[in-house]
């Protein structure tokens, strides 16, 4: 069968695989031996306790099922007609860019007008801002490519339960060059609000968002 869990693990468990897998396994209440392979749905991290932080994990679980990939959802961008409708879309930050795929979705030719810099160009203005306190009013932590969320530290967050489907911007993400694990997995910090900086350990290193158990160890 293939059952959904969620964990809550030690930061030093979050990225072993042997380790979510006993929990997995304590959790649905059969054996390690018995779980297959898991599938990293989501993975967020929880500091509201000044104590101790924690991870917490989504897994899709294989428990005596053959393990199998999941399927990644495909999208189609063609170019419009030359006599395609057009809207304006003033803005491009995250809503603004979403907006104009969701246009040529739907055959409409997007229009973006953003006041600020691409991001490159940003880059060197916020350096600036840094160092002498001049804000240049048209290329700032708010207005530029991507706005305020290219520099966001990602402690927003989007409620997405309410408000869409966050596994289809994740994948939109994948169709434009992100990695495979930016598909699967999805990082939120709740954190109390004089909590300033976390550091989770392995962050850089690649892990797979998908795991088949190899060992009866396991």
């Amino acid at each position: 069968m293939i059952q959904q869990v969620s964990l809550k693990v030690l930061p030093q468990e979050a990225f072993s695989d042997t380790a979510i897998t006993k929990h997995a396994a304590t959790s649905l209440g059969v054996k390690s031996k018995d779980i297959i392979g898991f599938h990293l749905l989501k993975r967020s991290i929880d500091a509201r306790s000044r104590q101790q932080v924690y991870y917490v994990l989504t897994l899709q679980v294989f428990v005596n099922e053959p393990f199998h990939d999941r399927p990644h959802l495909s999208f189609r961008y063609d170019a419009l007609k030359i006599n395609a409708p057009a809207a304006i879309i003033i803005g491009a930050g995250p809503a603004g860019l979403f907006a104009a795929l969701r246009m040529i979705e739907l055959g409409i030719k997007p229009i973006v007008l953003e006041r600020g810099k691409d991001v490159r160009s940003r880059r060197r203005d916020l350096a600036s801002l840094n160092k002498t306190g001049v804000v240049n009013p048209d290329s700032n932590y708010c207005f530029g490519e991507g706005g305020a969320g290219t520099y966001s530290d990602g402690k927003l967050y989007t409620r997405s339960n309410k408000r869409g489907d966050i596994n289809r911007i994740l994948h939109i993400f994948c169709h434009f060059g992100a990695t495979e694990k930016s598909c699967t997995t999805l990082i939120h910090i709740s954190a109390p609000t004089n909590f300033h900086t976390l550091s989770p350990p392995c962050e850089n290193k690649s892990k797979p968002a998908a795991v088949k158990c190899t060992s009866n160890k396991r």
